[in-house]
C-alpha cells in the first residue's frame, strides 16, 4: 500500500465516525500530514457542525503551513451552515490536497478544486476512488436523485422463509444479526414496513442494541388497519403511516397516538412508491430500510427501487409452501426477467450469514404498495 493510499484509508476511517449523525451531509475525514507522520485529524461528527477539513486544520494550527491533507470527499467552495473548507484550507497554508472523489453537489462538483488549484495548492484526485463513491453512496445516490437510497433487509431461514406456516418469525436469526439490524437503522434516516408487518409481528422499529439517532419509521397502510396501540406508535421515534384513504375516526385515533398521517396516490389501491420516495427525499430522507414483508419487499424489487441488499440467514430450514418467503407478489414469470443482483460481501454473524449484494441493473419504475 502507498503512501497516498494510507492515508486516504485513514480519513476514510476518520468519515464513518459519523454515520447517523451527518445526515443529509456526506461522510468525510481528513488528515494532515507532514514529512509523513499525522500531525492532526478531524471528521464531520453531526449535521451542522464543523466540516473535517476546519477540525483538522484547526488542530494542526501553524504546522498545516506546507504540509499535506488528505480528505475523501471534495472541500465545498460554497457557504452553507459553515465557511467554505477551500478557503480554510488556502488560508492554512497547506501545500497539497489529495482528493478521493470530487463532490457530485451541484454546489461543489469540481469548483473546491478549482479554487484550491487557481490558489497555487497541489491537488492529487482519485486516491481510493470506488472505496470513497462506496463509502457515500447513500449521499451520492440521494443528492443525483433527490430520491432517498433504498436498502431491503430480510431475515430468512436457509430456504428463504421469513416465518413458519403459523406466522412464528421470532427469532430466525441470532443476537448478532439483530444488533447488526440495529445498527443498519442507526445508518438509514428511515426504516419502513407494510401494516401486515405491524399487525403480526408488532414491531417497535428503533434503535436499541446500539446507541444512535433514531429513525423515522414508515408504515405503509393503505387502508388504516394499524392498531392505535401498536408499538409502533410508541415513545422513541416518529411515526409516519403513509396511505391513500383513512377513516377518519382511525385516523383521529392514530394522530391522537402521535402518528403524522400523509395521504399519496393509490395504484392498484396501494400507496403508490412512485410518490412516496421523492416526497421523502424533498424532506431530506436521504436513505431508507426497507425491513419487510413479503409483499412490500416484491413491490420495492418489482418496480427496481433497491439499491441493496441485506439478507440475513439462520441455520434452519422451515419448510411448508404456507410458510411466507422473503419476497412475496406474483413473481416473476421469466428468469430473463428476474431481478439480478451482485454479490459484494459475504459474512458470518455468530451461526448466521449476512450477505450484502447490489442489482446488476435497475428496472422500470412501476411500483407500488
Amino acid at each position: 500500500m502507498g503512501i497516498d493510499e494510507r492515508f486516504m484509508r485513514r480519513a476514510m476511517e476518520l468519515a464513518r465516525l459519523g454515520e447517523g449523525y451527518t445526515r443529509p451531509n456526506p461522510l468525510v475525514g481528513a488528515v494532515v500530514v507532514r514529512d509523513g507522520e499525522v500531525i492532526a485529524e478531524g471528521y464531520h461528527a453531526r449535521y451542522g457542525g464543523p466540516h473535517a477539513e476546519a477540525l483538522a486544520l484547526t488542530r494542526a494550527g501553524e504546522g498545516a503551513k506546507g504540509a499535506d491533507l488528505y480528505v475523501n470527499l471534495e472541500p465545498c467552495a460554497h457557504w452553507g451552515k459553515t465557511p467554505p473548507c477551500a478557503d480554510r484550507i488556502i488560508a492554512a497554508g497547506i501545500r497539497r490536497v489529495i482528493v478521493a472523489t470530487r463532490d457530485p453537489n451541484p454546489l461543489v462538483n469540481g469548483k473546491g478544486l478549482e479554487r484550491l488549484r487557481a490558489a497555487g495548492v497541489e491537488v492529487v484526485e482519485g486516491v481510493l476512488r470506488e472505496e470513497a463513491e462506496r463509502l457515500n453512496e447513500v449521499f451520492f445516490h440521494w443528492i443525483r436523485t433527490k430520491r432517498p437510497f433504498v436498502s431491503l433487509k430480510l431475515a430468512m431461514s436457509l430456504d428463504g422463509r421469513i416465518a413458519t406456516k403459523a406466522g412464528e418469525s421470532r427469532w430466525i436469526t441470532g443476537q448478532w444479526a439483530r444488533r447488526r439490524v440495529h445498527e443498519l437503522r442507526r445508518a438509514h434516516a428511515a426504516v419502513l414496513v407494510g401494516v401486515d408487518t405491524v399487525l403480526a409481528d408488532d414491531p417497535q422499529l428503533t434503535v436499541r442494541e446500539v446507541e444512535g439517532p433514531q429513525p423515522l419509521r414508515i408504515v405503509l397502510d393503505s387502508r388504516g388497519r394499524t392498531p392505535p396501540g401498536a408499538k409502533v406508535l410508541g415513545e422513541g421515534a416518529e411515526t409516519l403511516i403513509a396511505t391513500c384513504s383513512m377513516p377518519q375516526g382511525v385516523e383521529e385515533a392514530l394522530r391522537a397516538c402521535g402518528a403524522r398521517i400523509e395521504r399519496f396516490p393509490a395504484r392498484a389501491g396501494r400507496v403508490d412508491l412512485a410518490a412516496l420516495l421523492p416526497w421523502l427525499g424533498e424532506r431530506g430522507i436521504d436513505s431508507l430500510l426497507v425491513e419487510g414483508g413479503g409483499e412490500v419487499a416484491w413491490s420495492f424489487i418489482s418496480a427496481g427501487l433497491v439499491q441493496k441488499l441485506y439478507l440475513f440467514y439462520g441455520p434452519l430450514i422451515i419448510g411448508g409452501q404456507k410458510a411466507p418467503s422473503g419476497v412475496g407478489g406474483e413473481g416473476f414469470a421469466r428468469l430473463a426477467d428476474a431481478a439480478r443482483f451482485r454479490i459484494a460481501q459475504v459474512e458470518r454473524l455468530g451461526e448466521d450469514l449476512l450477505v450484502v449484494a447490489y442489482p446488476c441493473r435497475m428496472q422500470r419504475n412501476r411500483g407500488q404498495v
